[in-house]
């Protein structure tokens, strides 16, 4: 007898997915449960940053009266928010304009110059080889470590010295370093200016600081944003340097002035309208800052992008 082996369908021989709707429904159930968790951590640390700018804006519109009469987190009976306003920018022949302006000189000139001195050197000791570069990197990381306060009366006794303490310099000056970010610039240097980029531009006859501006600094613009905005938030809310520094009232930051007019209150209660609307429109620069410039931090993440 011969035995003979059934002939198979290709059809019917295919291979068979099969789904199983109890696994896929769990991770359904997972995957949904981790977006809820996620967004429920976003939400709690949304409000704890939000809550006390909503703070500021309820207490700004209100009088002394009713900054202790009423519920903190809701307005008053009556909105004095322009009048308060007014106060703040009139008082003691509009000191607050000057502390204002000081603030914008300190944070803007200083987060501008120090991002740049920090995309200079990290780019250099990203990309050039030289001796002594792993000792320099790690002195200046060794700075990182060093907390602000600790330098603050070694550099007002050398200010003083040099005749530059109670001027704009001895704030100015110091604010011109940032650790981190020439840390963060020879990291993100490193890893996005690709060196055949470098090459390229060598090999059109471009010059080392015209490739650095402009091809690194494109490059490094993400890096460049984030030491920006830490380096003007940084410095617009210093309070012990210029606290060290500065015996002039027409020199203070807005955060020494607020600090001068909050110290007034227990003597004069009405310096809590005055303080309350010059926290309110101290905090619009910052504010207005970083939704300005957010939208570079999603422009330049392809700006390192080599074919």
């Amino acid at each position: 007898m011969t035995l003979t082996q059934p002939r198979t369908d290709p059809v019917r021989t295919q291979t068979l997915v099969a789904v199983n709707p109890t696994g896929s429904s769990t991770a359904h159930r997972r995957s949904r449960a981790s977006k809820i968790i996620v967004t429920g951590i976003l939400v709690v640390a949304a409000l704890y940053f939000l809550i006390p700018v909503y703070w500021v804006v309820v207490a700004a519109t209100k009088s002394t009266e009713d900054l202790f009469s009423t519920f903190g987190f809701w307005f008053g009976s009556d909105v004095h928010l322009l009048e308060n306003l007014g106060q703040v920018l009139a008082y003691d022949g509009g000191i607050f304009v000057r502390w204002f302006l000081n603030s914008i000189l300190y944070a803007g000139v200083g987060a501008v110059l120090a991002t740049y001195f920090a995309a200079a050197g990290g780019y250099a000791l990203a990309k050039y080889r030289f001796r002594g570069r792993d000792l320099v990197f790690g002195t200046i990381l060794g700075g990182v470590l060093v907390p602000a306060t600790a330098t603050a009366l070694p550099l007002f006794l050398l200010f003083s010295q040099l005749g530059l303490a109670n001027t704009y310099w001895s704030v100015l000056i110091p604010s011109l370093v940032s650790p981190f970010g020439l840390f963060l610039c020879r990291i993100y240097a490193d890893a996005t200016v690709d060196d055949s980029l470098m090459e390229a531009a060598r090999l059109d006859g471009a010059g080392e600081l015209r490739i650095f501006h402009t091809v690194g600094l494109r490059i490094l613009t993400p890096a460049l944003v984030t030491v920006f905005l830490f380096q003007l938030v940084g410095i617009w809310n210093n309070y012990f340097l210029p606290l060290v520094m500065l015996a002039d009232q027409s020199l203070y930051p807005i955060t020494l002035g607020l600090n001068n007019w909050r110290a007034q209150v227990d003597r004069l209660p009405e310096f809590y309208e005055l303080t309350t609307g010059g926290v309110l429109l101290s905090v619009i620069p910052l504010a207005i800052a970083m939704i300005v410039l957010q939208r570079f931090w999603r422009g330049g993440l392809t700006e390192g992008a080599v074919k």
